[in-house]
């Protein structure tokens, strides 16, 4: 009798255990769409854009010297940071179901230039690299922002998206790269196309964008790269 007695406390305390690791288990939270953080994302995106002018400042700023202008830039980019850095804490990386695919990339962006704190940098990363695989978040924005955080902690960049200007012929060419020979394997793997078409759209780009400038100098049109030749396939 005691013995019966003895497996049926058992059996009860065993079900109550189970119950108990049931009610522990996460609710999946359900994301909605955020249009009032997608429309901050815009704003912000515009005037990011207008600091990331390169060449000469916009109208608007012409007045200002080089000096102030760097200034300029250098507040937009720290500013957008800290607010970023707010949006990362309250809601983790903005993945595509919160604020849509291109309010995603905005974020991303946001983040790319926050060169002066690679720590946060990285951190994004690390929550991005998870939205990707849950197909949450860009692969193509992924592999630019791992090179930034590569380059701004001192190493090589894997996908060769970071680049600089040959001073003679303005022709793009990427900072610091491990293995130049695979790297168009690794940037297939996220999407990204061959490093030469990437160079080349660069260098015009460039080349635009210092016109007037490369016309003095005698360089009247981009030095480009050859591309791989694409395969066709027979049917």
């Amino acid at each position: 009798m005691h013995r019966f007695i003895f497996c049926i406390l058992t059996a009860i305390i065993i079900l109550g255990c189970k119950d108990q690791v049931k009610e522990k288990e996460p609710i999946p939270v359900k994301l909605v769409f955020n249009q009032q953080l997608a429309d901050e994302l815009v704003a912000m995106v515009e005037i990011d854009q207008l600091a990331a002018n390169n060449a000469f400042p916009p109208q608007a700023y012409s007045h200002l010297t080089q000096e102030r202008w760097e200034h300029f830039k250098d507040s937009v980019y720290r500013l957008h940071e800290k607010r970023a850095q707010e949006m990362f804490d309250t809601h983790g990386f903005l993945g595509h179901e919160i604020v849509g695919k291109a309010g995603s990339s905005n974020f991303w962006l946001l983040v790319q230039h926050a060169d002066h704190n690679p720590d946060f940098q990285n951190e994004v990363l690390e929550k991005m690299k998870v939205e990707v695989a849950n197909n949450n978040a860009d692969s193509r924005d992924y592999g630019l922002l791992v090179d930034r955080v590569k380059l701004n902690t001192g190493q090589a960049q894997v996908y060769g998206t970071q680049v600089q200007y040959n001073k003679h012929t303005g022709q793009a060419y990427p900072k610091r790269l491990i293995d130049s020979i695979n790297v168009n394997e690794r940037r297939k793997s996220v999407g990204l196309y061959p490093i030469e078409e990437y160079l080349n759209d660069m260098t015009e780009m460039h080349f635009e964008m210092n016109k007037a400038n490369m016309l003095e100098r005698g360089i009247t049109a981009p030095k480009l790269y050859e591309t791989p030749i694409k395969k066709t396939t027979q049917e």
